[in-house]
């Protein structure tokens, strides 16, 4: 088991993240990050890396795109024991990123709300979101993935006994992250099936 050296967490449930992401940080975990929650963390004496700085690569596109770059990707997906993966990710300077901590743009609450738009319903549908979660799922063998804050002490409690968590705990994890998925996919399909282009505005001119 290797040692965690460095985590990527962009949360719109921040709640608990300050406590968490400093003992991350005191147990000489790099902490990268993105928006609110960099700031978050960074107001409550955490030392963070902004995503972009460490992509060389800016946010763009309105928030469209933070975190879609080989470099996080990369650093997510690769087998830590597959020697071919390794040296790939040593040719384009991709390090590993052990942890990912990452809940949802609030779809379903967005569109609770009978005045919301298509338009706007739309603009809550998160990309960057799932794609690290399903990577960090698929890759559970070597990386934690994170999307409730009630699993922070078992976490913590973990890295601070191995200097990792245990693959029962990550695969664990991984299950929590496909059913999230496939419930807020399911949502998203759902509210969608109730449009008619026909009779929305959102077409009206196309």
């Amino acid at each position: 088991m290797h040692n965690m050296k460095r985590a990527l967490i962009s949360l719109t449930d921040k709640s608990g993240i300050e406590t968490f992401a400093s003992k991350l940080s005191g147990l000489g975990i790099e902490i990268l990050s993105t928006g609110g929650t960099a700031k978050k963390m960074r107001d409550a004496g955490v030392e963070v890396v902004d995503v972009s700085d460490y992509t060389g690569f800016p946010e763009m596109l309105d928030g469209r795109v933070k975190t879609l770059h080989p470099k996080v990707h990369g650093g997510i997906l690769h087998q830590r024991n597959n020697e071919s993966h390794q040296k790939q990710c040593g040719q384009h300077g991709i390090e590993p990123i052990d942890l990912i901590a990452v809940n949802l743009y609030a779809f379903e609450k967005t569109v609770a709300d009978p005045s919301c738009s298509l338009e706007e319903a739309i603009e809550n549908i998160d990309i960057g979101g799932p794609t690290m979660l399903r990577a960090a799922a698929k890759n559970f063998q070597d990386v934690t993935v994170i999307v409730d804050p009630d699993d922070y002490d078992l976490i913590l409690n973990e890295i601070q006994t191995f200097g990792n968590t245990t693959v029962k705990t990550r695969f664990r994890l991984a299950v929590k992250v496909f059913n999230l998925t496939a419930g807020y996919d399911t949502t998203i399909a759902e509210w969608l099936n109730k449009i008619d282009p026909d009779s929305d505005n959102y077409f009206s001119g196309v």
